[in-house]
C-alpha cells in the first residue's frame, strides 16, 4: 500500500465512521517503532507505522486509523483526545477502534547488572554494590575495619 492509498483510506474511514472530512495527510512512516501511528497536534497529520499492515493485517491497520481519527476529531473540535477521557473512549467504543496496538517483537529482556560483594575484614559485614569501591580509601561503616572484594556476579 503506498502513501496515496493510505490518504484514501483514511479519508474514507473518516467519512463513514465518524461523518465527517479527513482535510489532513495520512503517511506512512517507517521510524515508528514501539507505536501503532501517531497523530501530530501542530499540523493535524497522522503517522501509521507500515508494520501494522505488513504483520498483523488490514484489520489491525484500520483499527490503528480509526483510533487516530479520535484524537484528530476530537482535536479539532476542541475537546481533549487524551487517552483517558471519557470523550476519547466513549468515541473509540462507538467506531471500533483498537485501543492498544498489538506487539511487534517479544520484549527485550534486559541484561541483568553486575554486582559486587565485599566484606569487611575485622567484623565482617557484607556490603553489595554495582561499582567498584576503592579499597584504598573506603572503610567498613560499622567497625572501619579495611574491605575485601568476595566476588563478583554477572
Amino acid at each position: 500500500m503506498t502513501d496515496a492509498e493510505l490518504q484514501k483510506l483514511v479519508e474514507r474511514i473518516s467519512l463513514t465512521s465518524f461523518g465527517k472530512p479527513f482535510q489532513h495527510r495520512a503517511v506512512f512512516n517507517a521510524r515508528l517503532k514501539t507505536t501503532g501511528g501517531r497523530y501530530h497536534l501542530d499540523d493535524h497529520h497522522i503517522d501509521i507505522n507500515p508494520k501494522m499492515l505488513t504483520v498483523f493485517g488490514e484489520d489491525t491497520l484500520i483499527g490503528i486509523i480509526k483510533h487516530e481519527l479520535c484524537h484528530y476529531h476530537l482535536h479539532l473540535a476542541g475537546q481533549s483526545g487524551k487517552h483517558g477521557t471519557p470523550s476519547f473512549k466513549q468515541l473509540l467504543q462507538a467506531v471500533g477502534g483498537s485501543r492498544y496496538a498489538p506487539r511487534l517483537e517479544p520484549p527485550v529482556k534486559r541484561a541483568s547488572k553486575r554486582r559486587l560483594v565485599y566484606r569487611c575484614s575485622r567484623c565482617g559485614q557484607l556490603y553489595e554494590r554495582q561499582r567498584r569501591i576503592n579499597l584504598d580509601r573506603m572503610v567498613c561503616g560499622r567497625c572501619r575495619g579495611r574491605l575485601q572484594l568476595i566476588k563478583e556476579v554477572n
